[in-house]
């Protein structure tokens, strides 16, 4: 596998299966849409493609610069797919509210993160939205709960728009500057993806997290 992203990582192709694995994963949060981006961006750090061979050491072949992916052409992509995608759930999930809400309303986990996003997105407060992005499955639960809810587009929109800047930033972040500071290698690579899955951690604990109980008037 690692084989096949990193001579990925020199072809054209790289900018289309990124773009589809961002896209698809508010479908299915199992696609590896950020270490995709991570290694992309690290390949684009040095204009390398770092491969691991079948000995388990790891060969750099240097590319020419038409072949090395470009930074912002690969921001500009993962952006794109993940508004779109996040659009296309919401419509999904609005359309078929009421059956998707009951299906929520079965799972008492789901129930309280609708609740709380409709509240947070009614007050103003979509940053949820944003911190939702890099919490495992926070981004379907978001896009799906935030259409069954029947929440307004230029509600839900901006939000979406901020937290595709915001994770698109960091993944593609990693991947540059760990390449640079680290080397063109998986060492990089993984140390980069450890820190993506820190923040998505984070991201989940404080989602979580019971919020403050409202004051009483």
């Amino acid at each position: 596998m690692l084989e096949s992203v990193g001579s990925l990582t020199g072809s054209p192709w790289i900018y289309a299966v990124v773009a589809l694995s961002v896209l698809l994963d508010v479908f299915l949060p199992v696609l590896p849409s950020g270490v995709l981006v991570i290694t992309a961006a690290t390949a684009a750090a040095a204009g390398t493609t770092t491969v691991a061979g079948a000995t388990g050491k790891v060969a750099q072949v240097t590319q020419v610069p038409d072949e090395v992916p470009s930074l912002l052409l690969l921001m500009l992509c993962a952006f794109s797919a993940s508004v779109l995608g996040d659009l296309v759930a919401f419509r999904l999930a609005r359309r078929g509210g009421d059956r998707l809400g009951r299906a929520i309303a079965r799972s008492r986990r789901l129930t309280t993160a609708q609740e709380r996003l409709g509240a947070a997105l009614s007050r103003g407060g979509g940053i949820l939205v944003v911190i939702a992005r890099f919490a495992p499955a926070g981004r379907s639960v978001v896009s799906l709960g935030a259409g069954a809810a029947h929440r307004k587009v230029k509600e839900f929109l901006p939000w979406s728009a901020l937290a595709a800047v915001a994770w698109t930033g960091y993944s593609a972040g990693l991947g540059y500057y760990g390449g640079r500071w680290l080397g063109t290698t998986w060492i990089g690579v993984g140390v980069s993806v450890l820190a993506l899955f820190a923040a998505g951690a984070l991201a989940a604990y404080v989602i979580r997290r019971p919020s403050a109980a409202p004051a009483t008037a």
